[in-house]
């Protein structure tokens, strides 16, 4: 149990964690099966997600919004920014690429925090987290090198999942700023409003329509936003409060392996032998990095904002 801990969970905290990595995993799965525009899929994930948690922060954390300093609120927007870009990219991807590539390649943003951390922060990084990162950079020049192969598209999508890593990356970066003096029902308002507006605004522009689609959609959207974001993320949020943050980082290492479950069972997409082995040395390497650099920083769930 974490020292920060004051009073008794009222479930497991290390089941809430198997509940929520089994909720992220259907993500992908979802996203894939949703005849909306990648755009559009975000933009309703993020606008059902706020409107679902906005009367409970109106309710009870207007104290926390009020509190909060023009610069806070600037960069909490920022941060929404980022988790949209991150959202949009990722959802293209997975309509280019298998579910395999994407969602292993997308895991890999904890290397992409700690470099941030680095270049910004001037953090530290162990030598052995660096080898981590050097078997996960591996594991994806082997996954990039097979679908490549495989066709320009599968290579494209591969290189939008990365670039949805980095998106992820920049808008945990400054929540981990940002959440040491602003409250989390503040932050959370905030950056899933911006973010919603992101995609919202960028629709309209570009002239994507938001209807009419199927009802299979609009269940999507809503299951994205209740099951994925708040079932998902949220309770890794909480978790935190109970549990060490290396525990729920290397968790969400499951998500993943989800996601290439399901695709496999209801999608008959099954992952090729040398995508196999190089989403393993992805997590290999991740585990690793994950593991050594729990103990020097503690920075917010690595999961959020992904899946």
């Amino acid at each position: 149990m974490s020292p920060t801990a004051t009073t008794k969970p009222w479930i497991n905290p290390y089941l809430a964690i198997l509940v929520g990595v089994f909720a992220v995993s259907f993500s992908s799965i979802l996203v894939r099966v949703c005849t909306a525009p990648p755009l559009v899929i975000a933009a309703y994930r993020l606008i059902f997600t706020f409107c679902f948690l906005a009367p409970f922060t109106l309710w009870g954390g207007a104290l926390s919004l009020r509190g909060m300093s023009a610069r806070q609120i600037g960069l909490s927007a920022g941060s929404g920014v980022f988790l949209a870009l991150h959202f949009v990219t990722w959802f293209i991807s997975l309509k280019y690429t298998s579910i395999a590539s994407s969602v292993v390649l997308v895991t890999t943003q904890p290397l992409f925090v700690v470099l941030g951390s680095w270049i910004f922060f001037q953090e530290s990084v162990p030598r052995k987290a660096l080898y981590g990162c050097l078997l996960a950079f591996v594991g994806s020049v082997v996954i990039g090198a097979t679908d490549f192969q495989i066709g320009r598209q599968a290579f494209i999508g591969d290189l939008l999942a990365l670039f949805a890593a980095v998106m992820v990356s920049g808008y945990l970066l400054i929540g981990r700023r940002l959440r040491h003096g602003v409250p989390l029902t503040g932050y959370t308002f905030v950056t899933y409003g911006a973010s919603a507006l992101t995609l919202s605004g960028a629709a309209a522009v570009g002239g994507v329509a938001f209807y009419p689609y199927p009802a299979q959609d609009w269940l999507i959207f809503v299951a994205l936003a209740l099951v994925c974001t708040i079932l998902g993320h949220t309770v890794f949020n909480w978790v935190l409060r109970y549990v060490q943050a290396s525990v729920v980082s290397v968790s969400i290492l499951g998500e993943p392996l989800g996601a290439i479950l399901w695709a496999a069972v209801f999608l008959g997409e099954n992952p090729t032998p040398r995508q196999a082995v190089g989403g393993g040395i992805i997590f290999a390497g991740l585990y690793l990095f994950t593991r050594v650099t729990a103990g020097v920083s503690s920075p917010r769930p690595l999961g959020e904002g992904q899946g």
